[in-house]
């Protein structure tokens, strides 16, 4: 039996608009990608994976974002956070010290409250119960360094689950859940491509991919996917990069965003849908 994958990336407010663009444009052209088995989400890609998995439409999705971000709050990653990753990367080789580097910064940082921020991703999610369907949510333990990835069998809340994955460091709090402290999925990797091992078919819609040091881009999780499975990879075109902007937690870019996802799907439905879709 042939199995399925769809990976949706980190990429903060904008990157969730713009994935559910591609998503909405892929279907424009028959190519219905929540039906996956399975599906990875990380970051932003938690929250998109969490909402399509409660069988809202795409269409309504998209169109959620092209309304005003009133439920959200501002925020800006801006040169200093990523001064602080560029030093993290440069001081730790070993991806775990890496993050454990981040996490004491992140642990420290003066945030909203944690329960105000999960109030606000709550809103995000059509459904506060784990679908049936195989939905797979990355975070990291801030004090540890360690990944975990969240399913409905690990006893975590789906809100947490996500408002954890959702925790970049030292913008939002970190997420507390059984007495640990976790914080972005994004941390581990961008996409974290490399969970869908072992399935046949993989789309990976990824709106942030480079990586860095201890951080491996997407580019080398998907050519290991790809000694054992058929994979597409999408990321933003120049003008999605452009709709998208310098700033992925701007929720005023969220129209755009989407807007340009849609418009860009018709360029990757062939790949798309070669992967998903093969001839027989």
């Amino acid at each position: 039996m042939t199995t399925t994958a769809l990976v949706l990336g980190s990429g903060g407010q904008t990157g969730a608009a713009w994935e559910l663009g591609i998503l909405a444009g892929l279907a424009d052209e028959g190519i219905d990608l929540t039906d996956a088995d399975t599906v990875v989400g990380t970051s932003a890609g938690s929250v998109v994976g969490a909402q399509i998995r409660a069988g809202v439409p795409v269409e309504r999705l998209y169109a959620d974002q092209l309304a005003p971000p009133t439920h959200e709050i501002a925020a800006r990653i801006g040169v200093r956070f990523w001064l602080m990753v560029t030093a993290a990367v440069l001081r730790s080789s070993d991806p775990v010290r890496f993050r454990q580097r981040i996490g004491v910064r992140a642990l420290r940082a003066k945030t909203i409250p944690a329960d105000r921020r999960r109030e606000v991703v709550a809103t995000r999610l059509p459904s506060r119960d784990w679908p049936e369907r195989r939905l797979l949510i990355v975070a990291v333990d801030a004090v540890t360094g360690a990944d975990a990835v969240f399913d409905r069998n690990s006893g975590v809340s789906l809100v947490d689950a996500v408002t954890a994955s959702c925790a970049v460091p030292t913008i939002w709090p970190c997420t507390p859940i059984g007495g640990r402290r976790f914080m972005d999925g994004g941390l581990r990797s961008w996409a974290n491509a490399d969970l869908a091992a072992g399935v046949d078919r993989v789309v990976v819609i990824a709106p942030m991919y480079r990586g860095g040091g201890p951080m491996r881009p997407v580019a080398e999780q998907v050519a290991m996917l790809r000694e054992t499975a058929s994979v597409a990879v999408v990321v933003p075109d120049a003008d999605s990069a452009a709709a998208m902007g310098g700033n992925v937690l701007d929720p005023s870019r969220r129209a755009p965003s989407a807007e340009a996802g849609r418009r860009q799907a018709a360029q990757v439905a062939q790949d798309v849908r070669d992967v998903w879709m093969p001839a027989r």
